[in-house]
């Protein structure tokens, strides 16, 4: 079940990608409306008892919707003006609010963030992780981005880093009602590939709306 899964899911998260990467302008949404009927129409057509039907379609939709269609915003900030700074200036605020989150939850955490979830997450943690998230905006001002103001690096370090806990939470969330401690087998003793990239999800396309809503890019 879980190569058709995966059958199922490359080609539309594929064409996503294509249409991003290469396609004219209103290319996504179409590939994006052909991914959904893709998804619908196999499991209409698919082998097996009916009984379970809506249940793998969920499963599907959101699959589709949470990896690929979250994660197709680093491409797109990669074409905005100065892309590969934009992109590296996500990845620096996503790992470094990662990094100061440990640290400082692990030294002064006391407070829990959202037990029922992550036990291990306190509000300290999150502040340490913005702060740190604000620190490495600057830094990346300062040497790739010289045109962003003061204002933008302390939002950007907050808001950016706090959709990160909130990726990361959500990933736990889903870990947590399938039951596994996992989310894949490919990278053991890391938690799954999904693991890694699990605020990314959340900080790509919030930097994206910033850059294009807030900035006019």
């Amino acid at each position: 079940r879980r190569w058709w899964a995966l059958a199922r899911l490359v080609p539309p998260a594929i064409g996503i990608y294509l249409a991003v990467l290469f396609g004219p302008e209103g290319a996504v949404a179409l590939a994006l409306v052909g991914s959904a009927l893709w998804v619908l129409l196999s499991t209409l057509f698919r082998e097996g008892p009916v009984d379970d039907a809506a249940n793998a379609l969920g499963r599907l939709m959101l699959g589709l919707v949470y990896v690929p269609g979250l994660l197709v915003f680093v491409p797109l900030l990669r074409r905005l003006p100065d892309g590969l700074a934009w992109v590296f200036l996500m990845m620096v605020i996503t790992w470094l609010g990662d990094s100061g989150a440990y640290f400082a939850g692990r030294f002064f955490g006391k407070h829990k963030l959202y037990e029922k979830i992550s036990p291990k997450k306190t509000w300290e943690g999150a502040i340490g992780g913005a702060l740190t998230s604000v620190a490495g905006a600057f830094v990346v001002r300062a040497v790739a981005l010289p045109d962003l103001s003061v204002l933008d690096c302390i939002l950007l370090g907050v808001v950016v880093d706090g959709f990160g806990v909130v990726g990361d939470l959500t990933e736990s969330m889903l870990k947590r009602s399938f039951g596994v401690k996992d989310s894949g087998w490919i990278m053991p003793g890391h938690g799954g590939i999904l693991d890694r990239i699990d605020a990314l999800l959340f900080t790509a396309p919030v930097l994206y709306l910033y850059c294009t809503l807030g900035l006019g890019l």
